[in-house]
């Protein structure tokens, strides 16, 4: 008995982790570094200068060009990253328990960004008078459909997302004008503008479903991987995300397919560099996707050989990624009413957005800072919600309540 005693105690302090174990947390890291870089996007919208494209390779300065364009890798990591987090999940739940969870979790994600997070974090008013369908709006769509595709074999979601991402290029020619009576469902599926407005409504398609849906699919089909030895995995990793730069610097340099907007010389060699750069966002390209979800294997890779010390606090991020999601846009926000305070006396302005050019907020004369001051507030507000989420994570990973997993 005292041996039997002796030896369990010897393999719960020696035993290094469980392979699952340093797997997600490659994962959650991978995820909380997209996390951390989404908040800098959304602090330049909140305090940088709106109505101008800071990623158009002619007007754009080049500091503020990649201050975006790092942001670019958010939005498809998070998206391919919840496709994984289901798989990882399926052998807990089950497909029918996947799929009622991804189901409800889908139609939770829908009401969160069309009201909830409308009216108390990105706009602070409930007068609907400008709703933008965006990023939850897009992955509760994707999780809905992964509900389905979780019914067969992984290879029916790679497929069927491979398909998306590889293709839906083909169909940028069709407008929606030219739809008629089907106008409403091309621009929820493929093409963003505006889906509706009166007088004093409007409402507007950012985040078209096609290919976001695919990229959830495809991380689906990506979570096999991680139950498969370290050196294969690695390896698979290794190639895969090599193929992706490779096959992204390949066809953009051809300029013929897998982006509506070609590359062109520029007045500079760093100017036609930016353009190469300029891949498509809304929605995402071919060349978006590979350009973005290249890098992010090869950081999943690296990730799950070893995590260094001063990135393994972005692990909290990747744990809570929707908590944080949420506090992050109010915590901006509430910011803007501070600040607004403090330099006119009045912050009225923060809760007006009756116009799509004053999303999301009504911006007063001279409010736009610098770009040194952008980057400074969001490293205060990463270091701010670190505490939060630490707390929120330790939370859910000790206390049974089912609500717990819709946050």
């Amino acid at each position: 008995m005292a041996i039997s005693l002796a030896g369990r105690v010897e393999e719960v302090l020696v035993r290094p982790p469980t392979p699952r174990a340093r797997r997600l947390d490659s994962v959650d890291l991978v995820r909380g570094v997209a996390m951390i870089l989404m908040a800098l996007d959304h602090v330049r919208d909140y305090f940088g200068v709106t109505g101008i494209n800071p990623t158009d390779p002619a007007t754009t300065t080049v500091p503020l060009f990649f201050t975006r364009w790092i942001t670019h890798f958010c939005a498809p990591t998070f998206f391919l990253l919840t496709g994984t987090g289901a798989y990882l999940s399926l052998r807990k739940r089950g497909a029918s328990g996947l799929s009622t969870f991804l189901a409800t979790r889908g139609v939770w994600l829908l009401l969160l960004d069309v009201v909830i997070l409308r009216g108390l974090a990105w706009q602070f008013n409930f007068d609907f008078r400008v709703t933008i369908l965006i990023v939850l709006w897009a992955l509760g769509w994707a999780m809905i459909t992964l509900a389905v595709l979780v019914h067969w074999p992984p290879r029916v979601a790679a497929i069927f997302g491979l398909v998306l991402i590889f293709g839906h290029n083909v169909l940028d020619p069709i407008s929606a004008a030219s739809l008629g009576a089907l106008r409403p469902i091309w621009l929820l599926l493929h093409q963003p503008g505006l889906l509706f407005a009166d007088n004093q409504h409007v409402v507007i398609v950012a985040y078209p479903l096609i290919p976001w849906v695919g990229v959830t699919a495809v991380g689906y089909a990506l979570g096999q991987v991680f139950e498969w030895d370290a050196e294969r995995r690695r390896a698979f990793l290794m190639r895969t995300g090599l193929a992706c730069v490779v096959a992204f610097v390949a066809l953009r340099a051809l300029n013929v397919y897998g982006d509506p907007q070609r590359w062109a010389v520029q007045t500079s060699g760093v100017r036609t560099f930016l353009s190469f750069l300029n891949t498509t966002k809304y929605p995402p390209s071919l060349l978006y996707l590979l350009m973005t979800l290249g890098p992010a294997l090869l950081l999943l890779r690296a990730a799950d050989i070893r995590i260094p010390a001063w990135l393994r606090p972005a692990i909290v991020f990747g744990r809570v990624p929707l908590f944080y999601f949420a506090m992050h846009v109010v915590l901006i926000h509430l910011l803007v009413v501070l600040v607004l305070q403090l330099r006119y006396g009045a912050m009225h302005w923060a809760f007006e957005s009756s116009r799509p050019d004053q999303y999301p907020f009504a911006q007063p004369p001279g409010w736009p800072v610098s770009l040194p001051v952008v980057y400074a507030i969001w490293i205060g507000v990463v270091a701010a919600l670190w505490p939060l989420c630490r707390w929120f994570a330790g939370a859910k990973a000790t206390r049974r309540s089912w609500w717990l997993s819709y946050l």
